[in-house]
């Protein structure tokens, strides 16, 4: 059974959503039915200007996009999410294999491209990765901010203490870097390590990565 696909079990989520674009009622109605007998939830859509109409919240979702449609064509539509900040993965499909549309596609960020008919679990599998992408990156996201918000609260001189401490100096290397006393610096450095939420250098190191990325 196609909801027991290995693939899906990775990614299924209540609140995810896979978005389909395809001015072919009967190819639509053909993809959705798929998905869905998967486990996915699916909303379907004729054009491009339906399709942003909607509107766009918090949860992970991808889209599965013809590249031949009525008003904008999939690779225009594919630009227009670039530019209104609409970061979700794309699985283009089409009725023709193009190589330049495919390269272009692949340039724009579309994490895959597949040529009708599509095999049912190519299919599933395109959609389950697209979504694990955006599970992933909205995941990332999320811990970024976060952390900045965490890091907003130091003072810069704990600032400055972190950022050497995170490089693997030593309580006196510190104190000779910034020109205080040993008992300064371990005073900055307990403050920050309690604001920051870290109980080692090491997730000290790991919290510095997520920002610097």
């Amino acid at each position: 059974m196609l909801g027991n696909h290995p693939a899906v079990s990775q990614v299924m989520n209540a609140a995810s959503s896979v978005l389909i674009v395809d001015d072919d009622e009967d190819v639509l109605r053909a993809l959705a039915r798929v998905l869905r007998q998967a486990g996915f939830n699916v909303e379907t859509f004729t054009s491009a200007a339906a399709f942003l109409k909607r509107p766009f919240g918090d949860t992970p979702s991808c889209l599965v996009l013809d590249l031949k449609l009525p008003d904008l064509n999939g690779l225009q539509l594919q630009e227009a999410m670039t530019q209104a900040n609409i970061p979700m993965p794309i699985v283009f499909v089409s009725g023709r294999s193009d190589v330049a549309s495919t390269a272009s596609a692949m340039r724009l960020g579309a994490l895959d491209f597949l040529v009708k008919p599509v095999d049912d679990v190519v299919l599933i599998e395109a959609v389950s990765r697209a979504l694990e992408e955006d599970t992933t990156r909205r995941h990332r996201r999320n811990e970024e901010s976060v952390a900045r918000e965490r890091l907003a609260r130091l003072t810069p001189r704990e600032n400055d203490v972190c950022r050497l401490v995170a490089r693997g100096l030593l309580n006196k290397q510190i104190a000779d870097e910034l020109g205080v006393s040993q008992q300064t610096v371990k005073i900055h450095r307990a403050r920050a390590m309690r604001k920051l939420q870290v109980g080692s250098v090491a997730e000290l190191v790991r919290f510095l990565s997520v920002i610097e990325k």
